[in-house]
């Protein structure tokens, strides 16, 4: 008796230091990607100031998910907080006090956006730069006009503090840093033009890829916590709603964030796209009407 309980403490303590070590592998890999250094030739474009652009990037900041991060008044705001996950707020991006953004340059913005890398060649972790690498450079270049007129807000900008699940979704693939998942040398922007047109809903659709998936699908979302809900599948399968649907029904969901049965939205849901205007929101739904069908959840 006394030697078979020797044997399952050796079991244990056996367990317990290969629980150690991988975690230490864990900790050790994921800060290596953390810590990075990437060297990012940035490719110019120029900024205007004129009031036509800054509303156009005024609209475009408040539609494809950049107040969800920062806020709607852009001094940061709280993403996740939740131990497993951790502490991964968005950035201060006005002059106030605590704004990562008070040295900026314009190729310093344009690095931020379009590569995911920070001014000192770290990668960003939450900054979506895999769906806005495709920003056209007008786009991007009245985005970057507007946030540069943003009235300052003084508020701490709050570490990114990555939590064990978090660590470990990103050395198992899911949790991915756009600094890594984009070919900076090779990147072709969209020369898409607004317009109740496929290209142009194609365009406006890879910034759904981020919850839904490349081909939209829809399911688990890896970076988010457990009690995140699925995301829907947007192609026209019937296991989806979509497909179901008329284009008044998607603009009106979008729009209401009900659906045509009555049932809300998910919070997860960024509200924003709801301020698409209409050419936006019907080129969208004309692409999304146009794509392979999909059954839900296979990314």
């Amino acid at each position: 008796m006394v030697r078979f309980l020797k044997f399952i403490a050796y079991l244990v303590a056996a367990a317990v230091v290969m629980g150690a070590l991988g975690l230490l592998m864990v900790y050790l890999v994921s800060s290596s990607k953390l810590e990075k250094n990437h060297t990012i030739v940035v490719r110019r474009v120029a900024i205007p100031t004129d009031p036509a652009s800054i509303e156009r990037g005024k609209h475009i900041a408040e539609t494809r998910g950049c107040i969800d991060c920062h806020g709607s008044d852009y001094g940061g705001a709280k993403v996740i907080d939740a131990p497993p996950m951790g502490k991964l707020y968005g950035s201060n991006l006005t002059k106030g006090r605590g704004s990562v953004v008070g040295q900026y340059r314009d190729e310093d913005w344009i690095r931020s956006i379009r590569h995911g890398v920070a001014r000192d060649g770290r990668p960003l972790v939450l900054m979506p730069s895999a769906e806005y690498a495709y920003f056209s450079d007008d786009d991007l270049s009245s985005v970057i006009a507007y946030l540069k007129t943003v009235p300052p807000v003084d508020r701490d900008t709050v570490p990114v503090k990555m939590g064990p699940v978090a660590r470990g979704l990103m050395v198992a693939g899911k949790f991915k840093l756009a600094a890594e998942e984009i070919d900076h040398a090779n990147l072709r922007p969209s020369t898409a033009k607004p317009g109740v047109t496929l290209a142009y809903g194609r365009y406006l659709a890879i910034g759904c890829t981020g919850c839904h998936g490349t081909n939209l699908a829809g399911g688990k979302i890896d970076i988010g916590p457990p009690d995140w809900p699925l995301a829907a599948n947007l192609t026209p399968h019937e296991s989806g709603r979509l497909g179901k649907w008329t284009e008044a029904d998607f603009v009106a969901t979008l729009r209401t964030a009900k659906r045509p049965d009555g049932t809300e939205l998910s919070p997860v849901m960024p509200r924003a796209f709801g301020n698409l205007n209409d050419v936006e929101l019907k080129a969208l739904w004309l692409y999304l009407k146009s794509i392979r069908p999909v059954a839900s959840g296979t990314r």
